[in-house]
């Protein structure tokens, strides 16, 4: 194999990898995913969220939002409540044991990415997205939808994503 090659599937490889021990060392700490840990943040941040705002914050559908927050709610990590001023609108609050969860939870994989790349020059960050854009073409992965989220979701092409 071609060195070239076999340097971008390793890349590739070591890509997916991080990933893969990001996600098992969130649900080691907090049984959470790397989903569920980043509405638990968003919503800690905001203090209170509709679910629409979650799913447009996190760009995640909102049929997976309502998954992630039912699982969430399951767990009294955080509840639902009617809103104070529109009784139409449906708010998202953290309970104390959210709270509790999210202290004891590494950060996620894609905030230690961010911090990292903010610090590069425009023109570095610039040629980074071209060519991983250009990676997920070669991978016939361009037309995926996809959040910003470094989670390995399920492995099955046909299922939804994993909450």
């Amino acid at each position: 194999m071609d060195t070239r090659l076999t340097s971008a599937l390793i890349a590739i490889r070591r890509i997916v990898r991080a990933a893969e021990f990001a996600a098992r060392d969130i649900s080691r700490a907090s049984g959470l995913t790397p989903s569920q840990l980043l509405v638990l943040q968003l919503v800690d941040r905001q203090g209170v969220l509709s679910a629409g705002g979650i799913a447009e914050a996190a760009r995640l559908s909102q049929a997976t939002v309502t998954a992630l927050l039912d699982k969430l709610e399951q767990r009294g990590l955080l509840m639902r409540r009617r809103g104070e001023t529109d009784r139409r609108r449906v708010d998202v609050v953290l309970t104390p044991a959210g709270r509790e969860a999210l202290a004891g939870t590494p950060d996620l994989l894609q905030d230690r990415f961010a911090a990292r790349f903010e610090k590069l020059a425009d023109w570095e960050q610039a040629s980074l997205v071209a060519a991983l854009e250009r990676v997920a073409v070669l991978l016939d992965a361009d037309t995926i939808d996809a959040s910003p989220i470094l989670d390995i979701g399920s492995l099955q092409r046909s299922a939804p994503p994993e909450t």
